[in-house]
């Protein structure tokens, strides 16, 4: 299972069911919009999306937790970057982008529990972390059984 996820070969053959790679197209496309949010959204998303209270902070306050999501953004710009990469290059890869993905929705679950934040309101983006999350499980489930594997192993 291990040289699944980390192939000896990286190469552009992806080896995995077929809807496993359709479903790492729109979870690309949905990091790659997340991330150009809170680079250019002038509030980074921070207020308008997760519902952070910017406007009951201080001006210099409310301008570091914006500036804060502009730096998430572009980290998860590279990322983003980096799925596309896989997306067009190196789809070989496409089960371990589907574990860090994975990792990093059970990694913010955990440290929304031991440090949430303060809102005032549900954050918008609750649903869709969740249907990401779902799919990324089914996507990396997918992404690890298939045909391509047998043909490698005759």
């Amino acid at each position: 299972m291990i040289d699944r996820i980390l192939p000896a070969c990286i190469d552009n053959r992806y080896r995995g069911h077929r809807l496993g790679l359709w479903l790492f197209v729109p979870i690309t496309f949905i990091n790659v919009s997340r991330s150009l949010t809170h680079l250019f959204k002038a509030d980074g998303g921070a207020q308008s999306i997760s519902t952070i209270p910017l406007d009951t902070y201080s001006s210099s306050a409310a301008q570091n937790i914006v500036g804060l999501f502009a730096r998430i953004g572009l980290e998860q710009l590279l990322l983003a970057s980096l799925f596309v990469l896989v997306l067009v290059r190196y789809r070989a890869m496409i089960p371990l982008m589907y574990v860090l993905i994975v990792a990093h929705y059970i990694g913010a679950r955990v440290v929304s529990q031991v440090k949430p934040l303060v809102l005032t309101g549900t954050s918008g983006v609750r649903t869709p972390f969740l249907v990401i999350a779902v799919l990324s499980v089914a996507g990396l489930v997918l992404s690890l059984i298939g045909r391509g594997y047998a043909e490698k192993s005759q």
